[in-house]
């Protein structure tokens, strides 16, 4: 079995034995433990609100929170209606926007609702102001009637392109709501009566067709997408995972051991989850499928190593004993390091991100556990066999020893072409453009996405909210400020992307034309403050409950609320209005007047770079972590610091392709980081662990110590990184996008991870043995820089 050399290897062989001499215990102990945690997993509750994705820390998110404090909450449905004639202005497609605006006040939680047929009209009747619904008994009314509220729709600023296209083909109806907040069911049950009204309404009216959107769809959305995730991937990923360990290690019972080791750690992770009180997202959710395959690694090599001993010939539990002592140090090692990636994910600016990392360090430390533990007392148990090593040179093992002599033979040259190639693409990596259309989030599969799609067409839903001082309490109504507001909402009607603004200058406008008997000459601001103070107070005491203008002023009248609709921009071309918005209101406004947008795409036009910023120290402490990890793990200074050249060139090179292949990400990207560091140092801690062990146990050379990390780990490795690669290419499959962007980037990361475990850092490992390694006085090359032989 070979001597043991150090302490770690007398506590390993010691830990080994212990497990299968107490193998029964230790099983029944492993299962009262998973149960006790999976009493936590019942907790577990989705987070419905985007807010989720915000820090209480996040400056944009604090003045949302203040801008909803001073108005109302942004939470809605757009509930868009297209009839198949293309013409809104018929009796039956009003009857329909009837029945769904007045339903919508039924719907739970709902504090306003606003469509063309409740629109407050306003007209003259003399010295008298009317107001009215601009649409009642749709059934009733003639042509011409028809023809006239189609005509002052379409000439109402605020209605136009805002619940009403300009070919009045489609409209919309909104229904603003204002949750409690005491349950995490308050979406879903809204959600639920609004597409039952979707049901009815179009059943009732066939040659109609309704989509559903809003911010209640998208926080709706978040969960679903979560669940459904869940749902689909994680049975997919226990069919790949349990396929490829089939065939690697060609053990029905090997396989089966590894199911219960993986099912047991996703359990404590989620467990863990629940008595945290761990809210799930999409992101969040997804660790279980991480954990699931971040738990087959220690198994891999763990069984790897037995499957080789016991083809060599040595009874099973000999291998197993001695398959935890040469792994013991490289998969806590291994692991230790991928807690700290993950780990460093709480630090950044998305709590999600810190949940995930949360919760797959816990499943990363049971797998761990489990791993020294549980799985050499299950495999003791379970028959298991290995058929005889094949002396032909041609199996997996020799293969490995074939491409370790080619990379020492040829070490100059692989670390040119290994080092150029990962040059070339980290230079592109300056090319990549951060863009987070938060309505994108999700696959163009669901529902959600074809509904926000479709508004996003016909109204832009992408709403930029501007809260404009005014010169002290009730100077809203002071003409001077009404006119340099109205001004800003022209600037902005101007502006590319922009579908709407909503100003309550077109209030004032169509007051003053009101009070002087609808004579279009006066459809200006008013000239007077007291006189536009009397406007709207009058108005005000017209409107009915629920319609008010208190989501448009502030109580004390000392500002108002302006709205800017944007269709499918960019987040670059989010910050190019925002910043050119300030830039108008600093050169053409006092002082008083200035302000910040705010709103939801606001928030998430910053959310990528504030992320990033906020995981760069952690990336940067995650790196020194493993370092300082490797350095003292590997007992050697020099090795440790070698190894944080394979460890964060995959993530490198990886950033460099993406920009080749896709060229922009969103704010997922900051976690890649921290997650592929912690995954891709794995290949690395197995190589140089059997690297090192061979030079000091065997006194190798550095190409006979490669040739034997290559034949001992080799295949392991590569069966690790097809394992690991298919996990999150499974993830991949995810219909939220952020985690589908990260399943891929990691994936990635880990197939770059293998390519440099075998090329570049064997060679580097030659190329600095020549250099330190000394001539003897005939000028022959040393020990350390002779050709390898086969080690036996």
């Amino acid at each position: 079995m070979g001597a043991i050399r150090n302490r770690t290897d007398m506590f390993a062989t010691a830990l080994a034995e212990a497990m299968i001499r107490w193998r029964w215990i230790v099983i029944l102990a492993t299962i009262l433990a998973t149960v006790g945690f999976a009493m936590g997993m019942p907790r577990l509750a989705f987070d419905t609100n985007y807010r989720a994705f915000f820090s209480d820390e996040n400056p944009e998110l604090a003045a949302f929170e203040n801008f909803q404090a001073t108005y109302t909450k942004n939470d809605n449905f757009l509930i868009v209606v297209r009839p198949a004639d293309g013409n809104v202005f018929s009796q039956t497609t009003l009857a329909a926007v009837e029945e769904i605006t007045e339903a919508g006040w039924q719907v739970p939680y709902a504090i306003r609702v606003d469509s063309i047929t409740n629109f407050q009209h306003t007209w003259a009747d003399g010295d008298n102001l009317i107001v009215e619904d601009l649409v009642r008994d749709a059934h009733a009314l003639s042509d011409t009637e028809l023809s006239e509220r189609s005509a002052v729709a379409l000439n109402e600023p605020l209605l136009r392109n805002q619940l009403i296209t300009e070919d009045a083909s489609v409209t919309a109806i909104n229904i603003v709501l204002q949750y409690p907040e005491e349950s995490a069911m308050e979406v879903p049950e809204a959600v639920a009566v609004v597409r039952a009204l979707r049901d009815r309404i179009e059943a009732d009216y066939p040659d109609i067709d309704i989509a559903l959107s809003g911010v209640s769809m998208m926080n709706n959305a978040f969960m679903e997408s979560g669940m459904g995730d869940m749902a689909k991937l994680i049975p997919l990923m226990y069919l790949v995972l349990l396929a490829i360990m089939m065939v690697a290690i060609r053990s029905v019972s090997g396989t089966i051991a590894t199911l219960f080791l993986i099912l047991f750690s996703s359990i404590v992770s989620m467990g863990s989850a629940g008595f945290l009180a761990i809210g799930l997202t999409p992101v969040s959710a997804s660790a279980p499928t991480i954990v699931l395959t971040l738990a087959i690694a220690d198994s891999i090599h763990i069984l790897m190593s037995m499957r080789q001993r016991m083809r060599d010939g040595l009874p099973k539990r000999d291998a197993i004993v001695d398959a935890v002592r040469t792994n013991f140090l490289a998969v806590t090692i291994t692991s230790l390091t991928t807690i700290i990636g993950f780990m460093a994910l709480n630090l950044s600016d998305a709590p999600p991100f810190g949940h995930l990392g949360t919760m797959t360090a816990i499943g990363i430390a049971a797998a761990w556990l489990l791993s020294i533990t549980f799985l050499p007392a299950i495999v003791s148990v379970l028959p298991m066999k290995a058929a005889p090593r094949k002396s032909d040179g041609k199996d997996a093992t020799a293969r490995m020893g074939q491409l370790a002599g080619f990379v020492t033979r040829h070490s100059r040259g692989v670390l040119i072409a290994s080092a150029a190639a990962s040059a070339v693409l980290i230079a592109l990596i300056p090319t990549i453009e951060f863009n987070d259309q938060w309505v994108n989030y999700f696959s163009p599969s669901l529902e959600v996405r074809q509904d926000n799609d479709t508004a996003l067409e016909y109204f832009g839903l992408y709403p930029i909210e501007f809260s404009v001082p005014a010169d002290g309490a009730g100077g809203v109504s002071d003409p001077v400020y009404l006119e340099r507001l109205d001004a800003f909402a022209s600037w902005a009607r101007q502006q590319d992307g922009v579908t709407h603004v909503y100003s309550i200058t077109d209030i004032m406008r169509r007051l003053n034309r009101n009070m002087h008997e609808d004579d279009p000459a006066y459809f200006r601001i008013p000239d007077d403050r007291s006189l536009a103070a009397q406007y709207l107070l009058l108005y005000e005491l017209s409107l009915p409950y629920g319609l008010d203008l208190n989501d448009r002023i502030n109580i004390d009248k000392s500002a108002t609320r302006m709205t800017v609709t944007l269709d499918n921009v960019t987040t670059q071309e989010t910050k190019d209005f925002l910043d050119a918005a300030e830039a108008w209101l600093a050169e053409n406004t006092p002082d008083y007047m200035h302000t910040s947008a705010t709103g939801a795409q606001v928030m998430f036009a910053y959310v990528a770079e504030r992320n990033v910023n906020s995981m760069i120290s952690g990336n940067i402490i995650a790196i020194l972590a493993i370092g300082l990890v490797m350095v003292m793990a590997l007992r050697s200074f020099r090795l440790g610091l070698l190894s944080l050249i394979p460890n964060t060139l995959p993530i490198l090179t990886t950033f460099g392709t993406w920009a080749l292949l896709v060229g922009t990400v969103g704010f997922s990207v900051a976690a890649v980081g921290a997650v592929s560091l912690g995954i891709v140092v794995d290949d690395t801690v197995h190589f140089l662990t059997k690297y090192r062990r061979a030079r000091m146990e065997r006194g190798a050379s550095t190409a006979e110590a490669i040739r034997y990390a290559f034949e001992t780990v080799g295949m392991a490795v590569v069966i690790n990184t097809i394992i690991l690669a298919a996990g999150f290419a499974v993830l991949a499959m995810s219909t939220f996008k952020l985690n589908a962007d990260m399943g891929l980037l990691t994936a990635l990361a880990i197939v770059f991870a293998l390519v440099l475990d075998f090329l570049l850092l064997p060679a580097l490992l030659v190329e600095l043995s020549k250099l330190t390694a000394p001539k003897t006085q005939s000028g022959e090359k040393s020990n350390e820089d002779r050709d390898y032989q086969p080690v036996a």
